[in-house]
């Protein structure tokens, strides 16, 4: 099989904040592709997570991009916040469920310069959001419930990869897998068209080696 290129994304709410700035560095010297920030309100999910100040924090540290994923309430109230901290091209993936009018909400992240995304719940269905796959780039999909680090695949999620993956040949933006990200789901949905991987406590952090050495050998795998 001819040589799979995939994008591989860290999700800084997994990582040691001890030490935030050298987390980043050595992430980005390790070869991370980007930078996954979890932005949660205690309302759209049950749960707190990163701030406005992790983002900008983390924005300082780094030129990588940035994926910033609001999983919040009506993110159009405070959508600037986000837009303004962050560099043109940067991501900021929305829940269509959150808003009253999802497509306001992407229209102005591009107005910011920002690449419109958006989340896909595990209960979500493409068809509901079948409309907005024509303005975004990216499509987020959730193969957990969103909210917390550490949970089980959903193994239904999977028939959603294939519906996405047929319809992207109607129209152009890119899927990236969110949750539980193993080693076997990047050997198995990576050929299939999947682009990127946001890399947690499965495969990521927690572990006893160095991210340059976990990062290499996820990128050293060889498809049959």
């Amino acid at each position: 099989m001819e040589n799979i290129k995939f994008e591989l994304t860290a999700s800084m709410m997994c990582a040691d904040y001890r030490n935030l700035e050298k987390e980043v560095r050595d992430l980005d010297e390790s070869g991370i592709d980007s930078f996954h920030i979890d932005i949660m309100d205690g309302r759209y999910v049950n749960n707190f997570a990163m701030s406005l100040n992790d983002l900008r924090c983390i924005r300082s540290l780094t030129d990588k991009p940035l994926d910033v994923h609001l999983m919040v309430e009506h993110p159009l109230n405070t959508i600037d916040l986000f837009t303004k901290a962050l560099n043109p091209g940067d991501t900021v993936y929305i829940h269509p469920e959150a808003e009253y009018h999802p497509s306001t909400t992407l229209q102005r992240i591009i107005e910011a310069g920002m690449i419109p995304g958006i989340a896909i719940n595990p209960g979500t269905s493409v068809e509901n959001v079948s409309m907005m796959l024509r303005i975004v780039r990216k499509v987020l999909v959730m193969s957990v419930n969103p909210g917390n680090a550490g949970q089980m695949f959903l193994p239904y999620v999977r028939d959603k990869y294939d519906e996405l993956i047929a319809f992207k040949k109607k129209t152009d933006f890119d899927i990236y897998w969110d949750g539980a990200c193993s080693a076997d789901k990047i050997m198995e949905f990576a050929p299939l068209g999947v682009k990127g991987f946001v890399l947690g406590t499965t495969l990521l952090f927690g572990k006893e080696k160095p991210y340059a050495e976990i990062i290499s050998n996820i990128r050293e795998m060889k498809f049959d």
